[in-house]
């Protein structure tokens, strides 16, 4: 929907998030517009909102994950700054956000005794008491990880058509993305399972990949770094963080040379900077790349 109507603001965020008030909002030179998509006991929700605005979220019973992007806005919890862009999760931690002029927010909200249920499932513990510890994410890359899964998934919903099983599937994948971007007790259960060294070797082999994808490295190479068989790393990624090495590898080759478009030579070329990545055939390069980021490569590289 689109709006000029401020009263429309709070009343539509409050039915998603009953929790949230706005504390202030300049009517001038205002302007809504809002999507959202619900399945499964969690809503997906994208809005654009132009105005001088000072904003609260303190959920109850809701787990909410959510990414403010504006050019002029201050994001802040109890005890810590939020950086404008970077993701941030919650269970109960008051946040505040202000900004004047435009702010893009995606948000993904679960119920939270239904995603303790869902943890359960997915960790084997049926004791699992599921708590968020910090409001920010884990690294840098799981930022980025869940900005990507989050158009992902607003897509995909979108297109769900009442489809129970598929919607299923899109609320798991929405929760794992969260639990695994965001530091909480579902990490510690992972642990403890009985695949519990699995999350610890997930976690190496991230750190690898993170740290080699310059590198012309495979999978192979990164089960051998991490101890475990390659069949063993496919399987602990799935189980883990919904997603194959194969995935998280390509994904944090795409960011590389994304930076790497965005800071180029006068001299250099989408093609050099794609093999520099190890994306060999050019064409399956800017199919991905424009999928990833919504432009072409050599958009990037000119546009800087």
């Amino acid at each position: 929907m689109d709006s000029d109507d401020v009263s429309d603001v709070e009343e539509i965020w409050k039915t998603f998030v009953p929790s949230a008030s706005l504390l202030r909002i300049d009517p001038d030179d205002f302007a809504f517009r809002w999507r959202s998509a619900t399945l499964c006991d969690m809503s997906i929700v994208r809005y654009s909102l132009t105005a001088e605005v000072h904003s609260r979220v303190q959920p109850e019973d809701q787990l909410f994950a959510c990414r403010l992007v504006t050019a002029d806005g201050v994001l802040r919890s109890r005890r810590s700054v939020i950086e404008p862009g970077m993701p941030w999760a919650t269970d109960s931690t008051q946040v505040e956000a202000e900004w004047n002029g435009t702010a893009e927010v995606s948000a993904l909200i679960f119920d939270r005794g239904r995603a303790q249920e869902l943890a359960r499932r997915i960790t084997g513990d049926d004791l699992l008491s599921l708590r968020l510890t910090s409001v920010h994410p884990r690294s840098d890359a799981a930022a980025r990880q869940w900005a990507r899964a989050f158009d992902y998934l607003l897509n995909s919903a979108m297109s769900v058509d009442g489809d129970e099983l598929i919607e299923a599937g899109l609320a798991r994948h929405a929760l794992t993305v969260v639990l695994s971007c965001f530091p909480s007790t579902f990490g510690s259960a992972i642990v403890r399972d009985g695949a519990g060294e699995g999350g610890a070797t997930v976690s190496r082999a991230l750190a690898y990949i993170d740290d080699n994808a310059h590198l012309p490295i495979t999978v192979d190479d990164v089960a051998e770094a991490v101890h475990i068989s390659t069949r063993g790393l496919q399987y602990a990624f799935r189980r883990s963080i919904d997603t194959t090495p194969t995935e998280y590898l390509r994904r944090v080759r795409l960011d590389g040379a994304h930076r790497d478009l965005r800071n180029a030579a006068n001299d250099e070329s989408v093609a050099q900077i794609a093999r520099r990545w190890g994306f060999g055939n050019s064409s399956r390069f800017n199919n991905l790349y424009r999928q990833t980021y919504g432009r072409s490569a050599k958009e990037t590289l000119e546009g800087g």
